[in-house]
């Protein structure tokens, strides 16, 4: 097997002697790219991201943005790396460096404060610069769209950047200022070529070791070989693991870049996701098809987050908070399960047994996500949170429901943060199904979500503001939607 390396700015380096669980982050500041920094060392603020070459969704190549200090380097073997370093050009045998178009914008506007979360910022803003689709608009006079440019430039690809110096405005300016890369712009070509393939990995040093499978069923074999093993996926959870915690593995096991965890197909009855897929490519992908993820995606984590969290990994750690879950309960998704015998279809609703625990069984994979189809049209997503974005929810409340002639004929909904695991408000459904869309019926309905669930006081909310949210967001839903049910 071929020495694992990793390209970065453009050269190819030897990933040894780093640990198997050395985080992208690490390797790259000992080896004198300190652009990269941490920050927070849980995804959070920004201040470590770069850009991979990834497959993309529109064109063969995407520069996608991601938390350097959460993914392991031994999972970035083979792949292309850029860093705020490596965007500038030039600069060879003493000449001056020419900046980048971002680079220059962030400088000339002020952009830069103390400067620690500057490279970070200019990482995601110059994955965004290169976005496919991205593409200038008339600025709406009115300034209803505060978060989009006049040239197609998506604030929401920078809220993951959190910037400790009050200097958002300068930022922002600067953002919207960028142009479109011209055609001799070595990364903008970059994407028109094939992307890096995910090549078979077994990293081993210091009795760990990294192990990236080449097909699912290699990966089911290893995990019935190895019981213990570790399987991850964008790592976005488990890189808070090792850095938080100081957890190291003897296996380690990356799914991520499995093709058959990494489909999307609509038939005729359901909507199948792969398990692999990141949130990024889901959204893109599906484009609003199913318009309840398509709320969901803008208030998961952030879009660094969501450029390497999975739909597997949300599910696989079971966390009662998390914020798929939900969503998923109400559209009566399921998972589909898959180990070394075969491969079992289980109600998500009958897959949390609880605290962090599931069916699941050891050596088995989520393999996708099932969604029936057709969909409930009245959807909403309720995330009640201390921020907008980039936040862990205190509640989440996802509603389906079927209104037809004024009558509830179906309803489903999905609650998460209020028990040891995400549960379906089964009374509440039952409070609606059959009884007419009116203000009585719903603040009847109200009372009783406000008794789902086992709430508990923590550093996020209190018992009793979490019952409160739980009745006032099926208040908030009827809210909205009632004149467009009556239309």
């Amino acid at each position: 097997m071929v020495a694992a390396r990793i390209t970065v700015n453009g050269r190819e380096t030897p990933i040894s002697p780093a640990a198997p669980h050395t985080t992208v982050l690490d390797f790259l500041r000992e080896r004198g790219l300190t652009g990269t920094k941490e920050g927070c060392a849980e995804g959070e603020c920004g201040a470590c991201s770069v850009m991979v070459a990834r497959p993309g969704v529109n064109r063969p190549t995407d520069w996608v943005a991601v938390n350097a200090c959460l993914v392991p380097v031994a999972a970035l073997d083979g792949q292309e790396v850029i860093t705020s370093e490596g965007l500038a050009t030039g600069g060879a045998a003493g000449t001056p460096a020419t900046l980048h178009p971002v680079q220059e914008e962030m400088a000339v506007r002020g952009g830069s404060q103390c400067g620690y979360c500057t490279p970070g910022f200019i990482c995601s803003m110059a994955a965004e610069y290169y976005r496919p689709d991205r593409c200038a608009h008339p600025e709406p006079a009115d300034d209803t769209d505060p978060e989009h440019g006049p040239n197609g430039f998506d604030l929401h690809a920078l809220s993951g950047n959190l910037c400790r110096c009050t200097g958002y405005r300068p930022i922002r300016d600067a953002a919207f200022a960028v142009g479109t890369p011209t055609e001799d712009d070595a990364l903008a070509q970059r994407r028109e070529q094939s992307p890096p393939e995910a090549v078979a990995t077994e990293y081993t040093r210091d009795d760990s070791t990294f192990l990236r499978p080449g097909t699912l069923a290699e990966a089911l074999r290893l995990l019935r070989e190895r019981p213990g093993a570790v399987v991850v996926a964008g790592s976005t959870d488990w890189g808070v693991e090792v850095n938080i915690r100081a957890r190291r593995e003897k296996c380690v096991v990356a799914v991520d870049r499995l093709p058959e965890l990494r489909s999307l197909r609509v038939e005729s009855d359901h909507i199948e996701i792969g398990a692999a897929q990141t949130l990024t490519e889901m959204e893109r992908r599906l484009d609003g098809r199913v318009p309840l993820l398509a709320e969901l995606f803008p208030q998961f984590a952030s879009r660094l987050i969501r450029n390497s969290a999975t739909l597997g990994g949300n599910l696989g750690t079971g966390s009662p908070i998390g914020d798929s879950p939900p969503v998923l309960l109400a559209l009566e998704a399921s998972v589909v399960l898959a180990d070394a015998d075969g491969e079992r279809e289980v109600p998500l609703s009958d897959y949390f047994t609880g605290y962090r625990q599931s069916v699941r069984r050891p050596g088995e994979l989520i393999r996708s996500v099932r969604i029936p189809l057709p969909l409930s049209p009245v959807t909403a997503f309720h995330k009640i949170a201390k921020r907008r974005f980039d936040d862990i929810s205190s509640v989440a409340v996802a509603f389906a429901l079927d209104i037809e002639d004024g009558t509830v004929r179906k309803a489903r909904i999905g609650l998460g943060g209020v028990a040891a695991t995400p549960v379906r408000a089964l009374a509440a459904e039952a409070a609606l199904e059959g009884r007419p869309w009116t203000a009585e019926t719903v603040a009847a309905a109200a009372r009783v979500l406000r008794s789902q669930g086992t709430p508990m006081n923590d550093h996020r909310a209190s018992a009793g503001y979490r019952s409160a949210m739980l009745g006032q967001s099926l208040l908030k839903l009827y809210a909205q939607t009632t004149e467009a049910v009556s239309a």
